[in-house]
């Protein structure tokens, strides 16, 4: 049994994965917290997430949240991931990171953190994704620059960052292999007389709008046709399930940062 605690829990991610845990009959929900100040603190999470008392209440103490906590999940803010990731440091407790919207100084301090305790790190935890990352790499390397990559990603109106972390992941795999650096040939946005566009770009075009959870589509546009790779979201419970499942596996695994495709077992 995989004793687990929840940040963020009174979010709708948070929620979500609390509850797919108190089905899981491999893990234990131990505690719940959120931020302090949080108007859902002192509630039980059950009726939080609308499924009935459970006896877990949730705080604003993140310390006392991994007293008996082996793994901590969270789909927070850069800010409060790091703060939590620290905590966990402290206590000797595994850490699943579903936040998105790091910066390139916040990935390195939580990368430092892997030196005392094991991480797994993703922008995205979906098997699906993760299978489609690896897929990527070999259409990418087998069509070669006679193709124009173009990436579009769509999620909710509340997302906060953009574009989203598994645009960036997707365009970070095909620029590898393609031999390319992604911060050189990277387009985020096109207004105005641009231009042609330029051969070894790699378009990433964000939509935000209603309440769509996530999709993303990578277009490889050639000449007299085009390949379209795309994966839709249609529950938030596809994420949360697989944080779980990274949860279960880090089980027992030494210090260090691991990602989703180490947990599916695709390297």
């Amino acid at each position: 049994m995989l004793n687990v605690s929840i940040a963020g829990a009174a979010g709708k991610m948070g929620q979500r994965i609390g509850v797919l845990a108190l089905d899981n009959p491999q893990i234990k929900l131990v505690g719940a917290f959120e931020r302090s100040g949080h108007e859902a603190v002192g509630m039980d999470f059950g009726e939080i997430a609308g499924i009935g008392k459970t006896g877990v209440i949730l705080m604003d103490n993140v310390a006392q949240t991994l007293e008996n906590a082996q793994v901590v999940i969270d789909f927070t803010s850069p800010e409060s991931t790091l703060n939590n990731l620290r905590l966990c440091g402290e206590h000797n407790t595994a850490f699943v990171i579903g936040t998105t919207g790091l910066s390139a100084a916040q990935t390195s301090k939580v990368e430092s953190y892997g030196k005392k305790i094991p991480v797994v790190l993703a922008p995205n935890m979906s098997v699906g994704v993760n299978l489609l990352l690896k897929i990527l790499a070999d259409v990418a390397r087998a069509l070669g620059d006679d193709y124009d990559v173009e990436i579009i990603e769509a999620h909710h109106r509340l997302k906060k960052d953009a574009p989203s972390g598994t645009a960036l992941k997707m365009a970070n795999v095909i620029a590898e292999a393609l031999s390319r650096n992604l911060d050189e040939v990277s387009v985020l946005c096109r207004s105005g007389m641009i231009g042609e566009r330029r051969k070894r770009d790699i378009g990433i075009q964000t939509i935000r709008a209603g309440d769509i959870v996530g999709e993303h589509t990578v277009l490889f546009g050639g000449l007299g046709e085009r390949i379209e790779i795309a994966h839709k979201a249609s529950s938030r419970d596809t994420f949360a399930r697989g944080a779980l499942r990274a949860a279960l596996w880090l089980q027992d695994k030494p210090a260090g940062i691991y990602d989703m495709q180490d947990v599916l077992g695709l390297k």
